[in-house]
């Protein structure tokens, strides 16, 4: 039996691995990469890479065994992931595996927005599979904002169609930790937990402290949703992508992305990272 990483050599998938070797030894544990070249340092720390596809069954058929612990990683091209990760649930069924935790979105069936409808059917297919289950509700990273900092200081502003909404976003970190606690400990079989960050905040908090901590006039633009299209596309966000990312500033103005359950700081044992914080570490 071993604990398993899809996805291990993303930016969430490297985190959980590097939580997951604070509590195990190397031995117990594999990931399933696409590029055995991308997982040349864990396998070299003892962990046992195995090469698989979420596109290719057949390889993914290989990459369970009966009793391991899975950590299902969702995948990063929307609009391709239910058969993804359909394949993915059918072979861990197939393999006989002893739990299957899913990375999906906060608020799961409740999530009215077009980013959550493919992490909707995911959950719909663990179900349907009967497999033993753990569905880590993962909202949003405090990462998603402070990787644009630079255009952000450029530009002055921090450009959103979310109103007055509040995020109850983490870090990155926080959801890798709260997974490596599910996957090695007991009692989290068919349970869902709907992660978030301690704290709501609301785009123009978020500029003002950005302004607070880099000494720039930074403010919060609150525009129209057409008008955050035409940003976003402007930049040179493909209009899909970008058409999805007006929508969620949408559901932010509704309160879906506000919710504060207190599930990771209890998975975690600790606080959950504040954005002051994150926003420190991007501008140092």
């Amino acid at each position: 039996m071993s604990i398993v990483v899809t996805g291990a050599t993303g930016s969430l998938g490297r985190l959980v691995v590097e939580e997951l070797l604070r509590r195990v030894p190397a031995a117990e544990l594999a990931v399933v990469v696409r590029s055995a070249e991308k997982a040349a340092d864990l396998a070299a720390r003892g962990i046992d890479v195995r090469v698989a596809d979420y596109d290719d069954p057949a390889a993914l058929a290989g990459a369970f065994r009966a009793g391991d612990r899975v950590l299902l990683i969702s995948g990063s091209e929307v609009g391709r992931r239910v058969p993804q990760h359909t394949a993915v649930v059918e072979a861990a069924k197939a393999a006989g595996v002893a739990q299957l935790a899913y990375t999906g979105i906060l608020g799961g069936p409740e999530a009215d927005f077009e980013l959550a409808a493919e992490h909707k059917a995911t959950e719909r297919a663990i179900l349907d599979s009967g497999l033993p289950h753990t569905f880590l509700r993962n909202g949003w990273y405090h990462e998603n904002y402070t990787a644009h900092l630079p255009a952000v200081l450029e530009h002055g502003a921090v450009v959103g169609s979310a109103g007055e909404g509040r995020i109850a976003s983490a870090a990155r970190a926080d959801y890798a930790a709260a997974a490596a606690a599910v996957l090695t400990g007991e009692g989290h079989l068919g349970k869902v937990y709907e992660l978030s960050g301690d704290t709501a905040w609301s785009l123009a908090e978020y500029a003002d402290e950005v302004a607070r901590q880099s000494g720039r006039e930074v403010a919060y633009a609150a525009v129209e949703a057409d008008a955050h299209l035409t940003v976003l596309t402007g930049a040179g966000v493909p209009e899909p992508f970008a058409a999805m990312l007006v929508d969620v500033d949408a559901a932010i103005s509704r309160g879906r992305l506000a919710g504060t359950s207190g599930d990771l700081a209890r998975l975690i044992g600790r606080p959950t990272t504040p954005v002051a914080e994150a926003i420190a570490a991007a501008l140092a």
